[in-house]
């Protein structure tokens, strides 16, 4: 499948009431865009990296009741699964794009890469000039600008709490035009990840 970018059905997916209809609208729908994009980006990623990364798409498998409120594709150096590894993330919630370099709770060297951004704080504040911005939550949507305070704050609690997480990337919204054309689409996703593969990295020191 050749993606053509994302339609305002694919942000409207989110207002689908029910668990099952919406899964199956996000399967039918947004994982063929999904693996088109990954299968792009993945080689891409794994030459940035220097080595090699695999594509993850979320299942949603053990949500019972509630229906998801956004969905993503995960690209990692891990075959098997990709939460407990850094990751890069593109994904949707109802009326955004994301585009993350993500650290997630789930993942069990928080602390000591905690650390190292602590120690390289310049490298990270560099990317605010460029619209990055950082989420503490893979759960909520919103997302701050990088400033120096709430950089250090953020990478602080990412080390000391044991749910705390952090994201560094970018959003677009729907009236983006960027996300109506999938080959501009994909190289400013190609773009974001580039600028901060140096980051992911840095989590291997």
């Amino acid at each position: 499948m050749n993606f053509d970018g994302f339609s305002e059905s694919d942000f409207n997916i989110f207002h689908i009431e029910g668990l099952l209809p919406r899964k199956r609208a996000i399967e039918d729908q947004i994982q063929p865009k999904f693996r088109a994009i990954g299968d792009r980006l993945t080689d891409d990623l794994s030459a940035m990296a220097g080595s090699e990364m695999h594509l993850h798409i979320a299942r949603h498998a053990r949500r019972t009741v509630n229906p998801p409120d956004d969905t993503w594709l995960a690209i990692a150096g891990n075959k098997r699964g990709y939460k407990k590894h850094p990751h890069f993330q593109i994904g949707l919630w109802d009326d955004r794009v994301f585009i993350w370099l993500a650290y997630i709770y789930e993942l069990p060297r928080k602390p000591e890469i905690a650390r190292i951004f602590l120690e390289h704080m310049e490298e990270i504040e560099k990317l605010a000039t460029d619209h990055f911005v950082i989420s503490l939550d893979h759960t909520k949507k919103d997302a701050t600008a990088i400033e120096h305070n709430d950089l250090k704050n953020a990478l602080e609690r990412f080390r000391d709490v044991k749910k705390g997480e952090f994201l560094i990337g970018k959003q677009l919204f729907p009236n983006n035009p960027t996300l109506k054309n999938g080959d501009e689409f994909i190289q400013f996703a190609k773009n974001t990840f580039e600028k901060l593969v140096p980051l992911y990295r840095l989590s291997y020191q």
